[in-house]
């Protein structure tokens, strides 16, 4: 149920069907493209049950749901008749901008199967070395394959994807990415010998795991079907269109987009090794630390061509071990602030966001859910990955297969048994969950609403110790100005706040007495220990009611503890009988103290939430 809640609020938050031109989803992010970005309220956005944050990227209006992403974009879809195909963004974005918004939204969807098979591949690490399988098997050779197709096959994934990113037919684009991998070119260019078409010589060269030549040649291809879309007439463009396509868009795949995209991914990977090789330890420190950022951006994607390949023969030196101080660090940060937070709400959510990121590698319910919003969890994040990142620089620690680093996909980092390679990525990770989880909690964490947060501050004169005064009932925060009665909206009668409430019990806001207790029990006076004198007044005219449906706890001139029940009321049978439920609170005596501060509008979440510092 909470799914079809969550996405119609967002529904309607995005202005409904009218506003909506495509909707897609990738791993953790619902991704809008719309009419109007400019009429959706993003504070309203992120106030809706379920959602993380939001984004705006690329033309996208992005909002960050999490691990649960997918149940959210099926109840969304569910609400209307959206397309799932690209539109041109009326956004302006410069070349790099479109390069990885093209990157970036070609790969997401790929993410399941790389995962998986990352995962299986992992697995044939681990079980070998634990003697659970043999290496001679047949079911390791079988499952070699399975790990393998996602990777190798990923030029026609890829394909597709792009094909809906530029507008191209999906099964041309799929079957020039079935060219580039056919077994018989395979074989000829395992075989070395000068292969040519039409005249034109091929580059043999092996298109298997690769990224860059088939998004190219896709991008072409968007030209080369709208040229022949133009000049074949129509009676003959289903028979010659298809064929004139394949044929163009096979041979130019071959003889120049393909090696052209292969020299580029290789000059790419060459440029990060020699980056790794002259400042290792500096590369690999701002990457690590860098990289919460990135993914925010979405350009970790970006960085495919060079992580993808990581294998026994040609290791990742660079983004996969960053990924992996970044991401356990961001696990570690909202593990601290599940166990240093007050508020049960952002306890759960930060431990669910902990365990996906520590165990799965997914950092967006961690980054958009915690450590952004709080933002000291992140700056330890930070941190923490700028010192594990340097030191991974300076060990040169190396990822032999792909996966998204977390704990459980560390075996990543072994290759053919334990070394001192895969010694040093436990060390690192050990050192990210320790230094990151310390920082986290030193630095702490500023909760919207805590419980040692105040609205009002009020401080003696000659003292520089604010008075706290701590909520009398949970609720929804107000200033004083907004209460309708003139008598405390002016202020005549002092300084102070207003709590519309959500409970019936009201506790002593600090240590002190019952100073005075009205018979109808609608208002009662307390003083503190520090000689404030304060008055809580249950409800507007709740005089007329005559001490119905109130039930004092206390009686003048008891002393009480802060927390102790003073007072219940049936606010749900005061608010029937058409009376204002909110509770002015007022520092009678304001003139003795310097100053009377109250916060800005805010959520008092527990009775010990301060609702007022007295100066």
């Amino acid at each position: 149920m909470k799914y079809q809640q969550t996405a119609k609020e967002i529904y309607n938050a995005v202005g409904g069907s009218e506003n909506i031109q495509t909707v897609t989803h990738c791993v953790t992010r619902l991704r809008l493209i719309l009419k109007n970005q400019d009429q959706v309220n993003d504070e309203e956005m992120k106030a809706i049950t379920g959602v993380m944050g939001v984004m705006k990227k690329a033309g996208q209006y992005q909002v960050i749901l999490g691990n649960d992403v997918a149940n959210y974009y099926r109840a969304f879809t569910k609400l209307g008749n959206f397309s799932s195909e690209p539109v041109e963004s009326m956004e302006k974005k410069n070349l790099f901008e479109n390069l990885v918004d093209v990157i970036s939204g070609c790969m997401s969807p790929l993410i399941p199967a790389l995962l998986g098979g990352g995962m299986i591949k992992v697995l044939l690490i681990v079980l070998p070395l634990i003697g659970a399988l043999s290496e001679s098997s047949s079911t390791y050779a079988v499952l070699s394959f399975f790990g393998d197709a996602p990777f190798y096959f990923m030029p026609v994934m890829l394909a597709f994807t792009a094909s809906q990113k530029f507008g191209v037919t999906p099964m041309l684009a799929v079957a020039v990415g079935g060219i580039m991998l056919h077994p018989n070119f395979a074989a000829m260019v395992t075989a070395g010998d000068p292969v040519s078409i039409f005249g034109l010589p091929i580059t043999l060269a092996s298109y298997g795991s690769s990224v860059i030549p088939i998004l190219i040649m896709v991008w072409l291809m968007k030209y080369i079907e709208a040229f022949f879309n133009r000049i074949i007439p129509a009676v003959m463009k289903n028979l010659l269109q298809p064929l004139v396509v394949l044929l163009l868009s096979g041979v130019i795949a071959l003889v120049m987009v393909g090696p052209l995209g292969t020299f580029a991914g290789q000059g790419l990977s060459a440029a990060v090794i020699w980056i790794q090789a002259k400042a290792g330890w500096l590369a690999l420190g701002l990457m690590s630390a860098l990289m919460p950022l990135i993914v925010m951006t979405g350009m970790h994607w970006a960085f495919a061509p060079i992580f993808l390949i990581a294998s026994p023969a040609t290791p990742d030196m660079l983004i996969l071990p960053a990924m992996l101080a970044a991401n356990i660090a961001q696990g570690a940060a909202a593990i601290a602030v599940s166990m240093k937070a007050k508020d049960k709400n952002l306890k759960q959510v930060a431990l669910g966001a902990g365990i996906s990121a520590l165990l799965a590698g997914v950092t967006e319910p961690a980054l958009y859910g915690v450590t952004l919003k709080y933002k000291k969890p992140l700056y330890a994040a930070m941190i923490s990955g700028a010192l594990c990142g340097i030191f991974m620089g300076i060990t040169g620690v190396e990822s032999y297969a792909f996966a998204v680093p977390s704990l459980v996909a560390l075996p990543q980092f072994i290759n053919g048994g334990i070394d001192g390679n895969f010694i040093n990525a436990c060390i690192v990770a050990a050192a990210s969950i320790v230094l990151t989880f310390v920082l986290t909690w030193f630095f702490g964490i500023e909760e919207e609403v805590t419980t040692e947060d105040a609205v009002l501050e009020v401080v003696e004169s000659g003292s520089s110790d604010p008075k706290k005064v701590l909520a009398p009932v949970k609720g929804k925060v107000i200033p004083l100005e907004e209460v309708n009665d003139s008598a405390f909206s002016s202020k005549v009668m002092g300084q102070g706040i207003a709590i519309i409430p959500e409970e019936n019990t009201i506790v002593a806001p600090f240590n002190g007495t019952v100073s005075a207790l009205f018979p109808t029990k609608h208002a009662i006076g307390l003083t503190s220990e520090a000689g404030m004198e304060l008055l809580i007044h249950v409800g507007i005219d709740t005089v007329e009611l005559n001490g119905k449906y109130f039930e004092s706890l206390v009686a003048t001139g008891d002393t009480v503890k802060a927390g102790q029940p003073l007072l219940t009321v049936d606010f749900a049978a005061v608010k029937a009988a058409g009376y204002d439920t909110v509770i002015p609170i007022v520092v009678t005596n304001s003139d003795t103290f310097i100053d009377v501060v109250p916060k800005d509008e805010m959520k008092a979440a527990d009775y010990e939430d301060a609702v007022l510092y007295v100066i």
